[in-house]
């Protein structure tokens, strides 16, 4: 079947205005946004994309790390093959000049423990520190053949008790393994028969997703354009709504400044005494 390396998709009859879908920084406890205008040169003060990337076990996580940071090369330079991620990892490469940084994470949606979770729900933020600019919500297409469908609305509700309401503003859902759908399946077709009420899930995180073939099977050239049209949409995102800040990082700031304003007395006192 052929099937395209990647189609996006916003749900019909919604609003596309990518600013609605901004959250203020009274809109969640929990987190923030910090939105650059779009004036302001990003290549400048802020060069990187950060992806923070989220799904369940099967779902290509790790292989969709591998793409996006080896999507200028036939075969990807990084490799998943060691078995399932334990702890949070950081990757970065040059993508088209520009840093791109991933940060891949454990099962934090299904099989880890609830204490893990917490922890490298935290320990993730870390790594991509200030904070990331996009959340990538992994998740094996509903339908694809031979496999369980996976729970895209579970997915999305563990997303944001995990890091709050106020990360659904960088949350983009990527649903992966296209090339195992029907012929004549689409991202559109599923939405359209509301499969898995995935359009109640989208409509969470601002109606953002993409459909990706990622196996192995795809040819190179058509890999790279799926890549790079990803990343085009995910530095719409960054441009919009800037990068996430949850309360550990605002906590963490706040302890920084603390700390310097009193050294800096400390200090000052010194001076003075001499």
């Amino acid at each position: 079947m052929a099937v395209p390396c990647s189609e996006g998709y916003n749900v019909p009859g919604a609003n596309t205005d990518h600013s609605s879908s901004r959250i203020s920084s009274t809109s969640s406890p929990l987190g923030r946004t910090t939105g650059p205008p779009l004036s302001r040169s990003l290549s400048l003060n802020d060069p990187g994309l950060r992806l923070l990337l989220l799904g369940p076990s099967g779902a290509g996580r790790s292989q969709l790390a591998d793409t996006l940071l080896g999507c200028m090369e036939d075969r990807a330079p990084w490799s998943s093959s060691s078995g399932p991620l334990t702890e949070s990892v950081q990757r970065r490469a040059l993508v088209n000049g520009r840093e791109v940084r991933v940060v891949d994470t454990p099962d934090l949606l299904g099989k880890c423990g609830n204490g893990q979770k917490a922890r490298e729900a935290l320990r993730s933020l870390q790594l991509s520190s200030p904070g990331p600019h996009v959340v990538l919500l992994v998740i094996r297409v509903p339908g694809a053949a031979g496999r369980v469908d996976q729970d895209a609305a579970l997915a999305v509700r563990v997303t944001l008790a995990l890091f709050g309401a106020g990360v659904a503003g960088h949350v983009f859902t990527v649903f992966t393994h296209a090339d195992s759908l029907a012929p004549g399946q689409t991202l559109a077709t599923l939405l359209g028969a509301d499969a898995g009420g995935l359009r109640a899930a989208l409509s969470l995180c601002g109606l953002r997703a993409e459909l990706v073939d990622n196996s192995v099977h795809c040819p190179p050239e058509d890999r790279r354009r799926m890549c790079m049209r990803l990343l085009e949409r995910l530095e719409e995102m960054r441009a919009l709504s800037g990068h996430f800040i949850h309360e550990l990082q605002a906590r963490e700031e706040c302890m920084k400044e603390e700390l310097l304003a009193d050294m800096s007395s400390e200090l000052a006192g010194k001076l003075g005494s001499m």
